[in-house]
């Protein structure tokens, strides 16, 4: 079965930065399921993906704007120390989080902690960077068999 929309793949997959350094990989763990077409995995990723079969096996390059976009500016902020608890350690690569007017929650890493105050960066991790996966496709499914009991 070809993989299209709806479609439940299996995978196995490595995926290394600029300088071929291993960022996640699922080879020697469980393998990766995600539901085709439902935004699950990166853009690029996805549309490299469109129409193969089990058994492929390819290596692609993706933009950052198929990925996870490029950075965003207006994402890192400057806080101050009393904007958090009295007892929270904060230390660079720290997460945390806060909720926004609009009771939406966000997600910043912790960037820069000085004594003039906290740099927090909202971006994705990899936003900014080429992603290279290195994939191999174990099982694709329709996605309505798995749905219905397979009846």
């Amino acid at each position: 079965m070809r993989i299209r929309n709806g479609c439940v793949v299996s995978m196995h997959y490595t995926l290394t930065n600029d300088a071929g350094e291993i960022i996640d990989t699922s080879v020697g763990y469980e393998p990766l399921e995600y539901v085709h077409g439902q935004g699950e995995i990166v853009p690029g990723l996805e549309a490299f993906l469109d129409g193969e079969d089990v058994g492929f096996a390819g290596k692609v390059s993706v933009a950052p704007e198929d990925a996870y976009g490029e950075r965003n500016l207006g994402l890192i902020l400057a806080a101050h120390q009393e904007n958090f608890p009295d007892d929270m350690d904060l230390a660079v690569g720290m997460q945390v989080q806060t909720e926004l007017p609009d009771g939406t929650l966000a997600v910043f890493q912790v960037t820069d902690v000085s004594s003039t105050g906290i740099k927090l960066d909202a971006n994705h991790p990899l936003a900014g960077k080429t992603l290279h996966f290195d994939v191999e496709v174990l099982d694709v499914q329709d996605g309505a068999l798995l749905t219905d009991g397979g009846s």
